[in-house]
């Protein structure tokens, strides 16, 4: 049974030039590789879309054309006070720039969805470790993947606070970042943990692709200590309601570009070779 879309993809900064519907996961790569300057590999969906997911409802616009302005940023709010815009730096291409503190998507998701986001850290020799390409992006403004200038670093060395990891939880299995100022792409299947009043059932899941390498695999959202409701810097809010996406204002001026969900059937996994 091919996985069925329950909504149309979440635009949270389209890229420009691009307006094209999209039925299952394999033509949504499709169109975040023509959206992006550097291409690069995504995981294709195996199953064939069928007439029955339109039927249900299931054409989704992955991307509207890019508006120049404060447009791009409607979506977004100040983790803070979210009565308050958010204070990323619009730039040339459709993107944004760290700058002003966090910020959170006005809307917040539950269950099961899959989120794409692209990003790329600044050229920073003179600095070090945690002090490069420093942000990372926040399931449900709690759980984060996380983003830093990794580039080249022997997967032996590489720690929790490295690029693709899950802060605190999990190291990625692969170093499959690229060199700074070179355009990257997370697309992470995220799992909400499920409970049964305040009892946990099952912690949260994610399974994360790098540049099109799977570096995490449907890893739960715990550690040695049990279950991980938040992680670093992450909000402290209840894990039984939805949240937003967070981007973290580090101190560096990452960007990104390309930002949406796709809400998804429970039976949908992301595809793997």
């Amino acid at each position: 049974m091919p996985a069925k879309l329950n909504t149309p993809p979440v635009d949270l900064i389209g890229p420009p030039a691009i307006h094209k519907a999209v039925t299952r996961y394999d033509e949504l790569a499709a169109v975040a590789r023509e959206a992006s300057s550097e291409r690069y590999k995504l995981e294709q969906s195996r199953h064939e879309a069928e007439e029955a997911d339109r039927e249900a409802g299931a054409d989704a616009v992955a991307a509207g054309k890019a508006v120049p302005g404060p447009k791009h940023l409607d979506a977004w709010a100040k983790k803070d006070n979210e009565s308050e815009a958010a204070n990323f730096t619009l730039v040339e291409g459709g993107a944004m720039q760290v700058n002003g503190g966090d910020i959170v998507t006005k809307e917040k998701f539950d269950g099961h969805f899959k989120l794409h986001v692209e990003f790329r850290t600044p050229y920073q020799p003179d600095d070090a470790g945690q002090g490069r390409g420093n942000s990372g992006v926040y399931l449900q403004g709690r759980y984060e993947v996380q983003v830093l200038d990794s580039y080249g670093k022997a997967i032996e060395q590489y720690e929790l606070g490295d690029c693709g990891s899950i802060y605190g939880v999990a190291k990625a299995k692969v170093n499959a970042t690229k060199a700074p100022t070179v355009w990257q792409a997370f697309d992470i299947e995220f799992t909400a943990p499920k409970f049964e009043g305040d009892k946990l059932l099952e912690p949260g899941r994610m399974t994360v692709l790098l540049n099109g390498v799977e570096i995490h695999k449907d890893q739960p959202l715990e550690n040695e200590q049990g279950p991980v409701f938040v992680t670093t810097s992450g909000m402290a809010t209840d894990p039984k309601t939805p949240g937003p996406i967070l981007l973290q204002d580090h101190g560096n001026p990452v960007q990104y570009r390309n930002i949406w969900i796709v809400k998804m059937d429970e039976e949908a996994p992301l595809p793997t070779k």
